[in-house]
This record gives structure tokens, sequence and C-alpha cells, in this order.
């Protein structure tokens, strides 16, 4: 029997129904609460993200963006995704044809289950009902697992990325990060 999505739009979820997996039938794909900034965290590991978080937050609440959690229903947001609409790089996210993922992940006692897959179906068909053409991602170079769930959903490396960027930690302290990768994108 073949996986079934169902999106119910009065509760903003999409489902994915598995004989296989009925521990995956209890994930909700959601936008990202206000609440769920937190869970983002994950017990502490992230913490130093929570301003990024917080901003990434206001962004989606003014438009710019549209970001994604996987919620289980017993243990809570077990993933996160953030699309930006528009960014300052349109090779990236333009707001009209192309969009961009980044800060995917999926808490590891959770991978490899489907939650990943669920969470980029949810966010292209999201994309697709906003008539955008693209998503866009960088995934860094040794992150062997995360290319294979790319390229099994039909992205294509289109270019290198230096992987330069920087962010405010919790405390204001800004950070320079190096992260070389490659660009990754989808026709939708």
């Amino acid at each position: 029997m073949q996986e079934e999505i169902q999106y119910n739009k009065a509760m903003d979820k999409t489902i994915l129904i598995s004989p296989t997996a009925d521990w995956l039938s209890q994930v909700c794909v959601r936008h990202l609460e206000e609440a769920d900034l937190l869970a983002l965290e994950w017990d502490g590991k992230y913490a130093h993200f929570r301003r990024v978080y917080a901003e990434a937050f206001q962004r989606m609440l003014h438009g710019l963006a549209n970001h994604w959690v996987a919620d289980h229903a017993e243990v809570g947001v077990i993933g996160q995704a953030f699309i930006q609409l528009t960014c300052d790089r349109p090779e990236l996210a333009d707001g009209f044809r192309r969009a961009y993922l980044y800060s995917f992940r999926i808490l590891p006692a959770y991978r490899n289950g489907g939650v990943g897959s669920l969470m980029l179906k949810t966010i292209e068909a999201d994309l697709r009902k906003r008539e955008y053409d693209y998503l866009t991602l960088n995934v860094a170079k040794d992150n062997q697992d995360a290319m294979r769930l790319y390229r099994r959903r039909g992205y294509r490396v289109v270019a290198h990325e230096p992987g330069f960027w920087s962010y405010p930690d919790e405390l204001g302290i800004w950070h320079m990060m190096e992260e070389p990768g490659w660009r990754m994108e989808k026709k939708l």
C-alpha cells in the first residue's frame, strides 16, 4: 500500500498516512508558532540561535518568510524548516519565482523515518500553491545523508557555495561562519 498525504485545510496540517510507520501518522507539519520558538533550541543545543529564530518568526509575520515545524503528537516539535520568500540574493529567493530553504533539521532520533520527506512534500506543495517555480537550498558538502534526501526528492546541484554567513547569538555577539556547500534547486 502506498503512502497517502492528507491535508486538512481547516487545521493547516499535513499528515502522512503510512501502514508501515504508524508513528509517522502522529506527525503533522504545520506553520511555526511563537510558542514553538523555545522548542527549536532542542534542549539548549541551539540556544545560540535564539535571536535568529525570533527574527525569522518576525519575517514570517511580515510575509517575507514561511516557516514550518514537524510536530509529533506525543513528543512535540521534532523538525524545523525555514523558507525565505525573498532575500538580498535573488538567485536564492526573489519573492515571486524562487524561494530558499534553510535551517532544515530533524531531531537525530527521528531521522531516516520519513519526517524530512514529509516536510519537503508539504513545503513544496505550499510553494506550488503560491505559484513559485523553484525551491533552492544550500547543503554542506560533507552532509551525505541530506544530499541523498534532496536527490531522492528531485533536487540537483547547480553551484558551489562558499558558505560564509554570520549571526548574533543569544547574547548579541556576532559569529562569522564558513560552511562550504552545494547550492541545490528543484523545479516545482
